[in-house]
């Protein structure tokens, strides 16, 4: 069982940056792939960036240029830098993680999910 705990969300204005969080526990995650999702009111959960062993990473194109994944496998914690921030990306991020395996970006793949942490950017 691996428990997920996200943190680094806030409130931000519109251009500022922020990093997230996803501290993983009960078991190591360097082999696992994690990712970032996240949902807006009203909308479907969507994929921002996958991260795999060996470093391989995905990030949405509505994020490409601006967030960027990273791991530290020493503290089994998954990172999402964000940055110039609009105030679209408004939303509960999520972080998920998976034991491997094919496909990145559908939600339906990962097995575990940490409690969600809000971002707001204003205007």
């Amino acid at each position: 069982q691996v428990h997920l705990v996200e943190s680094g969300g806030g409130l931000v204005q519109a251009g500022g940056s922020l990093r997230l969080s996803c501290a993983a526990s009960g078991r190591t995650v360097s082999t696992y792939i994690m990712a970032w999702f996240r949902q807006a009111p009203g909308r479907e959960r969507e994929f921002v960036a996958a991260i795999a062993s060996g470093d391989i990473r995905v990030h949405a194109d509505s994020v490409k240029g601006r967030f960027a994944i990273s791991r530290d496998n020493t503290e089994n914690t998954v990172y999402l830098q964000m940055s110039s921030l609009k105030p679209e990306d408004t939303a509960v991020y999520y972080c998920a993680a998976k034991p491997g395996g094919s496909g990145w970006s559908s939600q339906y793949l990962y097995t575990y999910w940490g409690q969600g942490t809000q971002v707001t950017v204003s205007s």
